[in-house]
């Protein structure tokens, strides 16, 4: 795995992680300072810049990932291909990059931007709360996948019709249908309106 500053943090000699960092913005997502990652999320919340990667197979299918236990954030429930934020300074489209790396082992093809959107979502499970000002990102998952357990629990590849039903019977990240919903009309460029989304 590439060394980045979270696995830097994570691998430091002394056995202390360091803080990660977010980086906070106004309502036009103009950088206004920073922010420790947990105390951004405690209520009411501080926006913060974030992204939102939806990657789809050559079927048009998307693939959605089950975040893993032990996430302090939303643990154990499904949410689009990665998610995360940017280290104060970073590219919104290369730390989408990055982290689909990190968390799910492969680079994205012909990924493109897709907007933003803001938002405000509490999560009533741990009592966070993202208020974020997100990038979105679509491409194509081309490659085999080798996710990161301690950051991915399940993966799956789903149509549209296979999403709605997942949707409504498994428990999703409070944010997933808010930036699905930004990012249908680039989706819908990218996969071909016979994908159905």
């Amino acid at each position: 795995m590439p060394t980045t500053p979270a696995t830097a943090a994570n691998n430091s000699s002394n056995g202390t992680a360091e803080a990660i960092m977010l980086e906070l913005v106004d309502e036009n997502g103009t950088a206004i300072g920073t922010a420790e990652k947990l105390a951004a999320h405690q209520p009411p919340g501080q926006l913060h810049r974030a992204f939102s990667v939806f990657l789809f197979d050559e079927q048009g299918r998307l693939l959605l990932q089950r975040r893993a236990l032990g996430k302090y954030h939303s643990p154990g429930v499904w949410s689009n291909t990665c998610c995360g934020h940017p280290y104060p300074g970073e590219a919104p489209f290369t730390a989408a990059a990055r982290r689909t790396y990190e968390e799910l082992g492969i680079s994205p093809s012909l990924m493109a931007e897709a907007g933003t959107v803001r938002y405000n979502h509490p999560d009533p499970a741990s009592g966070l709360v993202e208020q974020e000002f997100n990038h979105l990102f679509v491409g194509m998952a081309q490659d085999p996948l080798h996710p990161d357990p301690e950051e991915v629990g399940e993966t799956a590849f789903v149509t549209a019709e296979e999403l709605a039903e997942r949707h409504a019977q498994a428990p999703f990240s409070a944010w997933f249908m808010t930036v699905l919903d930004a990012a249908r009309p680039a989706i819908r460029e990218l996969t071909g309106p016979s994908a159905g989304w």
